[in-house]
């Protein structure tokens, strides 16, 4: 996964594009770089899987 098709993903669980999406462990690092360096960073809820991959949706509220 590169940073920009990252972006793309988030963008997308943003406008209810998409719903969810899991990210494997061997991504997870790259994803939350990106992740956490934006605005709607509480927006988002990682939601942890079994063998370390991560269900992340996007939430209408932040969480605090």
């Amino acid at each position: 996964m590169n940073q920009e098709h990252i972006t793309e993903i988030l963008n997308k669980l943003m406008t209810g594009e998409l719903s969810e999406f899991y990210v494997s462990k061997e991504n997870f690092m790259e994803f939350r770089q990106v992740l956490v360096k934006r605005q709607d960073f509480k927006h988002f809820r990682g939601i942890a899987q079994r063998d370390g991959n991560v269900l992340y949706q996007y939430l209408s509220e932040p969480r605090s």
